[in-house]
């Protein structure tokens, strides 16, 4: 016996709600627990948090990257001398993650309490991770110890090459004319940088101390390099960004424990009043107000990362935390008086140009997606009255 007319209208309608729901990522009556997950997947360009998230997470890389160059490179040129200091205050604002994490589910932004999801295998990555970076941290505190800002940024540059590497090896990440000319433009930036090294030495500085500087930061690049593909893999398996946030509070509390046992060993925090209050020839007073704002400085440089990251690829991530040391550059230049040359006035250039070209390619790119998914849903939604009408007529 055929539906009666009400019956397919009433199956038109919800075949079109369904459609509707799906579009704009809102839940479905029927399956409360799966249109959740949906809703939470905050990797999902049509999720409502997507864009905003990406902007917030750029101004914090941006504003962390350029500030925590800036100040540790001030704590070595004003007579501090303690690389586990500087590796210390990178990690030590671990307690401000606390608010990303907490202040979702406090204002009723979602209904997932903290550390939700998290098993044994998670906690053992994050700490192998942080213990990880925790070493990186130390070899970018002995490389902006040694180098001008300029150079230690420019040569951390490098790491884009590494980074891709990784990523193809990693994640498969598809090496393509895009994003090989963008790496290849940006080291070839360092290494003109490197050609013209031997001019660059601060005063006091030796060429063995140099040497030491330069390839501790390129070290770090490569430890870097090989730490954001691996933590795109782990948060494939992440759906919010408050996820990512537990997992760097555990990563940042693990660097600080390894930063912690070489502060110990090196002398302790005594160490710190001490060389406020006798070594640091700005005194006591701005030397902790260079502490704490580093502290927090450093903490917005890695939510930064870890949110491109997630919103993104290992790739993009780099890129952008890469382009960004070019105004490191610009930084030193007028903070510090350094020099710039012109194998430095090059080496930038081609670092922004790199950058900007993989930029443009990555808009011309996610526009040509958009307009292959508006097609895709037109034929789609032409395709649904026929289907009504076939299981009118069937029943």
């Amino acid at each position: 016996m055929a539906p009666s007319k009400n019956n397919t209208s009433d199956d038109t309608e919800s075949i079109y709600q369904e459609a509707a729901a799906e579009e704009v990522d809102q839940p479905l009556p029927k399956d409360n627990k799966m249109q959740e997950v949906v809703h939470a997947d905050q990797k999902s360009s049509s999720n409502k948090r997507y864009k905003p998230l990406l902007v917030i997470n750029y101004i914090m890389l941006f504003v962390g990257t350029v500030s925590s160059s800036m100040l540790s490179k001030y704590y070595f040129k004003h007579k501090g001398e303690s690389k586990w200091v500087s590796t210390w205050v990178q990690s030590a604002g671990f307690p401000l993650l606390i608010i990303p994490i907490c202040a979702p589910y406090l204002l009723k932004f979602t209904k997932r309490k903290p550390f939700t999801d998290f098993n044994p295998k998670i906690w053992i990555l994050s700490i192998f991770v942080g213990i990880m970076l925790g070493i990186n941290n130390l070899l970018i505190s002995w490389g902006i110890s040694y180098l001008p800002v300029s150079t230690s940024n420019l040569v951390l540059s490098s790491q884009l090459a590494f980074t891709l590497i990784f990523s193809a090896i990693i994640v498969k990440q598809k090496v393509t004319f895009l994003n090989l000319n963008c790496v290849i433009l940006i080291t070839l930036s360092s290494i003109i940088l490197a050609l013209n090294s031997s001019n660059e030495r601060q005063s006091g500085v030796t060429h063995e101390k140099y040497l030491i500087g330069f390839f501790c930061t390129i070290g770090a690049g490569l430890l870097f390099a090989s730490y954001l593909p691996v933590m795109e893999i782990i948060y494939k398996k992440v759906y919010c960004y408050e996820m990512v946030m537990e997992m760097q509070l555990i990563m940042q509390i693990a660097a600080t424990i390894l930063a912690t046992i070489g502060m110990t060993w090196d002398g302790g925090f005594s160490q710190m009043k001490e060389e406020g209050q006798k070594v640091f020839d700005k005194g006591p007073t701005i030397y902790w107000v260079y502490i704490v704002s580093n502290v927090v400085t450093w903490q917005l440089c890695f939510m930064g990362t870890a949110g491109m990251v997630f919103l993104t690829t290992s790739l993009t991530g780099g890129i952008c935390a890469t382009a960004l040391l070019s105004m490191n550059v610009l930084g030193g230049l007028v903070f510090y008086r350094e020099g710039f040359g012109g194998f430095k006035a090059v080496s930038t250039v081609l670092c922004l140009w790199g950058f900007c070209s993989y930029v443009y390619g990555m808009h011309t790119k996610m526009v040509e997606e958009k307009a292959r998914m508006r097609i895709n849903m037109n034929e789609t939604s032409s395709e649904m009255v026929p289907i009504v009408v076939n299981r009118g007529v069937t029943h």
